[in-house]
């Protein structure tokens, strides 16, 4: 399948490239800036986006391109670029053709850390309600809705939107630094650092398995969303432990949360498409950062905020 990837130079869209490639697709990657196998295009500019897409012709758009990080800009510029790039990659795409779209949303729609934050129960599943705190959550609802209303007027393409966790590449395993600056080792052992996203992850290449998995499963329901992470938490500790030190308000539904279980249930994923995750930090960290996770001394308690 030809498959045009947005954001292929992104820390997840080169490991959503390659995975799709190993796949057997002819993959187009499009970004800002020249790379490997990738063509610059201002995605912002609906000529330009919509030249590009049809002089590929694709059959598939995976669109990750976006400001991926909340508060990396000012808040307008965040929601602007957010959902008009969304809307003109998705509106040139389909003039172009394409026959699935996939576009990348965020957990954060569900606004965790918020002050007050309660939630009804955990896991987390699709059914849960957004309430967006920031302006990256809400241009990621907004993304969300976006796709839903193609789905709608357009049954011709098959849609679907899906929310990666924390992503995790695979140099960052081995002591690179996250898009926080810290490390894999340093959020294992300060449990403060994950707490902001409820130790949610994914490692990488998990997602683009799942994008493959996606593209395959043609009979999967167009405009449905998904959570796609890992199958544990970031955490050397149960979540019903951790979580209400971080999060007094989740205290009771934390409950459910023990031994390895994580914040986010992606059984959905797994039902439509087929694909699990196969990487945890107990598989792919290497083993002098789980001997120094070992010797540590017990993680740090957290502060209420």
């Amino acid at each position: 399948m030809r498959v045009a990837v947005t954001g292929a130079s992104g820390r997840l869209g080169r490991s959503v490239v390659e995975v799709l490639a190993a796949a057997g697709h002819e993959v187009h990657g499009l970004d800002r800036a020249w790379g490997d196998g990738v063509a610059p295009v201002d995605l912002t500019d609906p000529a330009e986006t919509a030249d590009v897409l049809a002089t590929i012709a694709p059959q598939a758009l995976v669109h990750l391109a976006a400001i991926a990080v909340p508060f990396s800009a000012p808040e307008r510029e965040i929601f602007s670029v957010n959902t008009s790039m969304a809307y003109t990659v998705i509106e040139a795409a389909v003039a172009a053709g394409v026959e699935h779209v996939l576009v990348a949303s965020s957990p954060t729609v569900l606004g965790y850390g918020a002050p007050g934050w309660a939630p009804d129960r955990l896991p987390f599943d699709e059914s849960a309600p957004c309430s967006p705190a920031n302006a990256y959550a809400l241009s990621k609802v907004c993304v969300e809705e976006t796709v839903a209303a193609f789905a709608r007027s357009t049954p011709t393409v098959r849609f679907a939107s899906f929310r990666p966790c924390y992503v995790i590449t695979p140099e960052e395993w081995n002591g690179a630094p996250t898009q926080q600056g810290h490390t894999v080792l340093d959020r294992l052992q300060d449990p403060g650092l994950a707490a902001v996203s409820l130790f949610n992850y994914v490692d990488a290449r998990d997602v683009g398995e799942f994008v493959a998995a996606w593209l395959a499963a043609e009979r999967s329901p167009s405009g449905a969303c998904y959570f796609v992470g890992a199958e544990d938490a970031l955490a050397t500790r149960p979540l019903d432990e951790l979580l209400p030190l971080f999060h007094p308000g989740a205290r009771d539904a934390a409950r459910a949360l023990a031994g390895t279980v994580g914040a986010f249930d992606t059984s959905a994923a797994t039902r439509d498409t087929g694909w699990v995750p196969r990487r945890s930090w107990r598989t792919e960290l290497p083993p002098d950062a789980r001997a120094a996770l070992a010797a540590s001394d017990s993680p740090t308690e957290g502060r209420a905020p």
